[in-house]
């Protein structure tokens, strides 16, 4: 055994806790890798702390390397970046992103790690995640160049894909959000932000990523005629109620759904899970996405920051985890 580390474990809904867990040799085809930041994606994350996955969902929620079972205990995470210790000589010392729990250090499939570009930041990598999610939903989405687009919810989500969409050719994309400091964060992607109540409406695709039935509402009130809403909110154990009578019928709206856990229909057969996190990670070589990490804790003190970040208490996108070194 290479000897002990430390991982982070949801105890009981609302209760977590850090274990000691025992790290073995890497055999062959696998590597050893030691954490330097994690990152608490607060919507799915905070679902999962709050013991919110409905029980029909357990299978479809499970992380990769999740331990444990719905809804507690369980070790849950999936955005991850450390440095190679043990493994194929060509992978000793890179720097990595694994979809893997909070925990000190851990041994993995070589192929379950993806190497961060060296123009990428080893904190700013742990939105690898997130921004893949984007880049699938833009596959579902399918913009044209010159498209009026709205995502309606700054969260972590939203505004990776507000992000990406701002490198758009010719798209005019505004941020639409209730909180209006989120304006700041619009400013910083370089695309416009609106209240919901002051977004321009008669866009060609809105992305929704609010998780709100007031949200999902007012994406559909922002198309135009045979547009799309991409649904990208994750609700959990709650019900949403849209008004599917009015407009929706006779404006010929779709409301279409896109999930990180397959390729888009539109590049299935063409693009790996494998490629998809590439691009995400190349992506990520623009220092606007740090704008998406809201704040930092050490690892020994996430037991405590998890529930300030649930309530809402402790306000953030993508809070990052560091981790000491010489562990």
């Amino acid at each position: 055994m290479t000897g002990q580390a430390r991982a982070f474990w949801l105890a009981a809904p609302g209760r977590g806790e850090i274990r000691p867990v025992s790290v073995g040799h890497p055999g062959p085809g696998e590597v050893l890798v030691r954490t330097l930041h994690s990152g608490v994606s607060r919507g799915t994350e905070t679902l999962v702390f709050r013991g919110g996955v409905p029980e029909s969902q357990h299978a479809a929620m499970r992380a990769p390397f999740q331990e444990g079972e719905f809804p507690a205990p369980v070790k849950y995470g999936y955005l991850n970046v450390g440095v190679v210790e043990q493994g194929p000589p060509e992978l000793l010392g890179r720097t990595v992103f694994a979809l893997y729990p909070h925990q000190t250090h851990y041994v993995v499939p070589a192929d379950a790690v993806t190497v961060v570009p060296e123009g990428v930041p080893a904190s700013r990598a742990v939105l690898a995640g997130t921004v893949e999610t984007a880049v699938n939903a833009l596959w579902d989405a399918a913009p044209l160049v010159g498209d009026r687009i709205a995502v309606v919810g700054a969260g972590m989500v939203g505004a990776s894909v507000a992000a990406v969409l701002a490198r758009f050719p010719g798209a005019k994309v505004q941020l639409v959000d209730a909180n209006p400091e989120r304006a700041t964060l619009a400013a910083a992607l370089g695309v416009g932000f609106a209240l919901p109540a002051d977004a321009a409406g008669d866009c060609d695709l809105v992305v929704h990523a609010s998780a709100t039935s007031a949200g999902l509402t007012r994406a559909l009130e922002l198309l135009a005629a045979e547009a799309t809403v991409i649904e990208l909110s994750w609700y959990g154990d709650r019900e949403v109620s849209v008004p599917l009578g009015e407009f929706f019928h006779s404006r010929r709206l779709v409301v279409k759904s896109s999930q990180v856990g397959g390729i888009a229909p539109a590049r299935r057969g063409r693009r790996s899970y494998a490629d998809r996190l590439a691009i995400a990670l190349d992506l990520l070589a623009d220092p606007i996405f740090d704008a998406l990490l809201t704040g930092e804790s050490a690892f020994a003190e996430l037991p405590a920051v998890m529930p300030r970040l649930t309530s809402g208490e402790l306000p953030a996108l993508c809070h990052l985890i560091s981790y000491p070194t010489g562990e």
